[in-house]
């Protein structure tokens, strides 16, 4: 199981693992993963001395949502001053800890229907792509990849480039029989 957990996360937290991103997101089903909390304190280990972070922000019976992240690049997007602005009006306690920040981010995915626009910024998206899926309802963007691109589509496309790049190579290798641990030398 810990194997298909790896393909798992080297198909999606691979860019976040590799410093492209700061940070991703990927659902776990429960059925599939009956270990998941074993595994995550094994990957927090290995991973937390270099700054990764491993959280589950949203679980039910079915599953949960995992979000991978590298603690000082999340807090240094997340004080970017348009990133707060916009932050703030989705009712985040600016100025506080990540931690609290994550809270709050947690309370939002339990009450919405749908995921909280805001969570890209959590994410690594730019904010300015963050800022125009929201106020066009995720309608009109530039460019669609790994999310939907409102900014600076030349710089969003190389950035998907990296992404997809990085992922396959990982992904490969642990296909091959490498541990996500090994790959990232964390082990």
């Amino acid at each position: 199981m810990k194997e298909q957990l790896d393909r798992l996360l080297a198909a999606y937290c691979s860019p976040t693992l590799a410093g492209i991103k700061s940070a991703s997101l990927v659902a776990c089903d429960r059925a599939l993963y009956p270990a998941l909390s074993q595994h995550m304190r094994e990957y927090r280990a290995a991973f937390q001395p270099r700054g990764y972070c491993f959280e589950v922000v949203c679980a039910c019976e079915k599953r949960c949502l995992l979000l991978v992240y590298h603690r000082q690049r999340l807090e240094t997007q997340l004080t970017d001053a348009r990133a707060e602005r916009l932050l703030r009006q989705f009712g985040y306690p600016v100025g506080q800890s990540l931690r609290e920040l994550l809270a709050h981010l947690r309370r939002r995915i339990a009450a919405c229907d749908s995921f909280p626009h805001e969570i890209g910024l959590f994410l690594g998206y730019p904010v300015e792509d963050v800022e125009g899926f929201i106020e066009h309802r995720g309608r009109g963007c530039k460019l669609t990849g790994y999310w939907k691109v409102y900014g600076d589509a030349e710089a969003a496309s190389k950035r998907f480039d990296r992404i997809a790049r990085v992922c396959r190579a990982v992904t490969t290798r642990v296909e091959r029989g490498e541990s996500l641990l090994h790959v990232f030398a964390a082990a």
